[in-house]
């Protein structure tokens, strides 16, 4: 299954505060490592902003789960995404159904 991960950064307080939670972000990350059925396809920061995007592949709803709970100071959102010409198809396919049906 992929999935678009994408986060947005928590508020952190005060400005002294804040740039310590920066400096404590890019201390972890720099240690995370991917686990192996976590096969990143995209990973972007959006300009000018605080947060970004994530493709993955996982075949494990917990792993990704894990992954971004292991980054407290962001708020994610993890979303199932299919290739849009699969949706294509099978939406296609469901009209075909629904064109189909006999008229009441």
């Amino acid at each position: 299954m992929k999935y678009m991960i994408s986060w947005n950064e928590r508020g952190q307080g005060s400005p002294m505060e804040y740039e310590n939670a920066q400096k404590r972000i890019l201390e972890t990350f720099t240690q995370w490592k991917a686990p192996d059925n976590f096969k990143i396809e995209m990973f972007v920061v959006r300009v000018g902003d605080w947060g970004g995007h994530m493709l993955v592949e996982c075949d494990d709803p917990l792993t990704v789960h894990k992954a971004c709970s292991t980054f407290p100071a962001f708020s994610f959102e993890a979303r199932p995404v299919v290739p849009v010409m699969d949706a294509v198809r099978v939406e296609l396919e469901a009209i075909a159904w629904r064109d189909g049906l006999p008229a009441k």
